[in-house]
């Protein structure tokens, strides 16, 4: 008993400490803007987790809006749940770039639906907004890296704004709050198994 008494004291000192390292922090971090977050890497996960945190901006009320490049030919479990609760959804709709295969036809696609983005990017009454798959769209130069830096930076400064897609470049991460990066550990798809849906789509 006298051994348990020890293990739970230092157990309560121990977070003691963790607490106060934690409240410290909290009370140094006070300033309140909208916040850029690069969702990247090689893994699956990046789009759910962007997705994610529009469905917690729309639980808690917020405006969000959703540009979705690359695979808007799919049907989308998140725009058939979002779209219900008010979210705006503007989708490129052409499909992965492999499966086009018609470069002009992509860029049109693209600059389409990223005016629209432009256009949520300058809109005060929009709270937050996810950029799905855009790393893409700029890696393969169908949107231009300086117009979409310019559009972040200059948006409305309570505006939180969520990218993702494999190979951010770095401009992107430099100018983002928080980056993420999701790494493949396991996958099924590699091991035969199809796309489930309501899991992966």
């Amino acid at each position: 008993m006298v051994d348990e008494n020890r293990k739970n004291e230092r157990h309560q000192a121990r977070m003691q400490r963790i607490k106060e390292k934690v409240d410290a922090r909290i009370n140094q971090a006070q300033e309140e803007r909208g916040i850029v977050i690069v969702i990247t890497g090689n893994g699956k996960g990046k789009s759910t987790s962007g997705f994610g945190t529009v469905a917690r901006a729309v639980g808690h009320g917020l405006s969000a809006s959703v540009i979705q490049f690359i695979k808007g030919t799919w049907a989308c479990g998140e725009r058939n749940l979002l779209e219900q609760n008010g979210c705006q959804f503007h989708v490129m709709a052409t499909g992965f770039t492999w499966e086009t295969q018609n470069r002009e036809a992509d860029i049109a696609a693209a600059q389409k639906v990223w005016q629209e983005a432009k256009r949520l990017l300058a809109d005060p009454k929009t709270d937050l907004i996810l950029l799905d798959e855009l790393t893409y769209m700029v890696n393969y130069d169908y949107i231009d890296l300086d117009e979409v830096i310019d559009a972040i930076i200059n948006r409305p400064i309570n505006q939180h704004v969520v990218i993702t897609g494999r190979g951010a470049h770095r401009t992107l991460l430099e100018i983002a709050d928080t980056v993420s990066e999701v790494q493949s550990v396991k996958h099924a798809f590699e091991a035969g198994i199809k796309a489930q849906k309501g899991v992966d789509w």
